[in-house]
């Protein structure tokens, strides 16, 4: 019976799981093998070293934070606040590692220790609110109130996880709920 290869998808997901809970010094070869109950020795037949992965985590968030987002909207078709409206769903539901919240702050710590890093993430950064743009122009004629909408929506995508404040009766649902409803008006 053959030896079966622990896919590289699957290196890459274990990666950026453990970036999401310890940061880049948490993506070590021997854990990752640890948590996918494989030997290390498959890790090299899909990459040359841990940077080759680092670098294949960061392209695989990178993608998968901009243009399969930008995909699933566009494919729903719809008016500019229908995509809008589904891109905060998509947004909200946390769905999918890459996608993730965790996933996101980890990175954006990691940018400020590194500046190859800082640049991906400023290139991602400039993906989604370059789509945001698009949208909001659809819907509002003044520059400067696209640009306000667009830096709420994605401080809000951002920063949504890590503010603790309550909000009287509502829950955080209800008043996320309410922005968006604002922020289509």
């Amino acid at each position: 019976m053959g030896l079966t290869r622990t896919p590289r998808g699957q290196w890459i997901e274990e990666g950026l799981r453990a970036l999401s809970v310890g940061g880049p010094d948490a993506v070590r070869v021997e854990s990752l093998a640890q948590a996918l109950g494989v030997s290390k020795g498959g890790f090299y037949g899909h990459f040359n070293n841990r940077g080759a992965l680092l670098t294949e985590m960061l392209d695989t968030w990178e993608r998968e934070v901009t243009q399969v987002v930008i995909d699933q909207v566009e494919t729903g078709g719809g008016d500019a606040k229908v995509k809008l409206e589904r891109l905060f769903a998509i947004a909200s539901s946390g769905d999918g590692l890459m996608t993730s919240t965790a996933a996101d702050l980890a990175i954006r710590d990691w940018a400020r220790r590194d500046e190859a890093v800082a640049q991906r993430l400023k290139r991602a950064d400039n993906r989604r609110m370059d789509y945001l743009r698009s949208l909001f122009s659809s819907i509002c004629a003044d520059a400067d109130d696209v640009e306000a909408r667009c830096m709420l929506v994605f401080s809000l995508r951002i920063g949504n996880h890590v503010i603790a404040a309550d909000h009287g009766d509502r829950s955080r649902a209800e008043v996320m709920k309410l922005t968006a409803r604002w922020l289509l008006s």
